[in-house]
């Protein structure tokens, strides 16, 4: 398991959390609870990622992988990108471009 310096984890959910909230709801819909309605991004390493998700049935975290292990810093954005547009396929929803 490949662990990122403590400071760009937090600078990564911050900035998830801050500015792609409903991303994150997108990736926890179409990455098994399709009920989601909130989904916050908990923790990072370089096999996926962790999303703390609350829908009908309660609170609780959901690990999705990365399409490939990672140990850089940029792969990070990528990997969440991939992410969105495979919640995006998934859910029939026009992405954004990037």
């Amino acid at each position: 398991m490949s662990k990122f310096d403590p400071k760009i984890v937090d600078g990564v959910l911050a900035h998830m959390n801050d500015d792609h909230n409903d991303d994150s709801l997108l990736i926890a819909r179409a990455f098994g609870r399709p009920e989601a309605t909130v989904s916050v991004m908990k923790d990072l390493d370089g096999t996926g990622g962790v999303w703390t998700v609350t829908d009908p049935s309660g609170t609780s975290d959901l690990f999705v992988a990365w399409s490939q292990t990672i140990t850089e810093r940029p792969e990070i954005r990528r990997e969440v990108v991939v992410l969105y547009d495979e919640a995006c396929r998934r859910l029939g929803v026009e992405p954004r471009p990037h």
